[in-house]
């Protein structure tokens, strides 16, 4: 069990930390660029002229580039480790995992770890104003495992009691609140904000759903290995 949990995530984890960086390279880090040229004085918003939406932006950085794509390996190997090993506690229940099956894992993850947080704190582009780091990391984590609870209590949990106490583990992290700054402020135009946030979460539901779908495929094969070595 144990090989086929570490085999499963390592590979699937791995190879959406790829896409991932892939996907980040060519959709997400543009526009992060774009903003860091506005945090760093290079462009001005509502200046005396007009900024071109379209500027010329740094080229490949073998280094700064070459980093992302190891972290976002290395994160989603991580992200692969969790799913798995939901995936494993619901196997000993009798739950079919496989590639299928996995896709609407990765979707669930999506939403636990990315969608759900970013309803109340969405992802920020460099220089504008938020609350204090430490609280927005507690409220992040706790809204993480309230909505996987909740997601959980949908999936496997019997009747409306479930279900109504699933409704309020997801909510009560937003009737809570996100911690956000006392004032907003940032030199970054809010298209570009918007752009950004849209985009990274764009790119992360597509990346869990194929995180999902592999590490189901991988669980499923290391599985029937497994049969046929018995």
């Amino acid at each position: 069990m144990f090989q086929r949990l570490l085999t499963s995530a390592l590979f699937a984890g791995f190879c959406a930390g790829l896409i991932a960086a892939a996907l980040q390279l060519a959709f997400v880090q543009p526009v992060l660029l774009h903003a860091e040229l506005y945090e760093g004085g290079d462009l001005v918003h509502f200046g005396a002229e007009a900024v071109s939406a379209h500027p010329e932006l740094p080229g490949f950085d073998p280094v700064r580039d070459g980093m992302s794509v190891l972290f976002s390996a290395l994160i989603y190997v991580g992200y692969g480790l969790i799913l798995v090993a939901a995936m494993a506690m619901a196997d000993e229940r009798g739950v079919t995992i496989n590639g299928r099956t996995g896709l609407i894992w990765g979707i669930a993850g999506f939403l636990a770890f990315q969608f759900a947080p970013a309803f109340s704190l969405p992802p920020e582009v460099p220089g504008v104003a938020a609350a204090e780091l430490g609280a927005r990391q507690v409220w992040w984590w706790g809204t993480v495992a309230a909505t996987g609870a909740g997601l959980a209590m949908i999936g496997f949990g019997r009747g409306l009691p479930a279900w109504g106490a699933a409704a309020v583990l997801i909510l009560a992290p937003h009737v809570i609140g996100a911690p956000h700054p006392a004032s907003f402020a940032g030199p970054v135009p809010p298209e570009i904000a918007a752009l950004f946030a849209s985009r990274a979460l764009g790119v992360g539901f597509a990346v869990w759903a194929v995180l999902g779908g592999l590490a189901g495929y991988f669980w499923q094969r290391e599985a029937e290995g497994e049969t046929a070595t018995a």
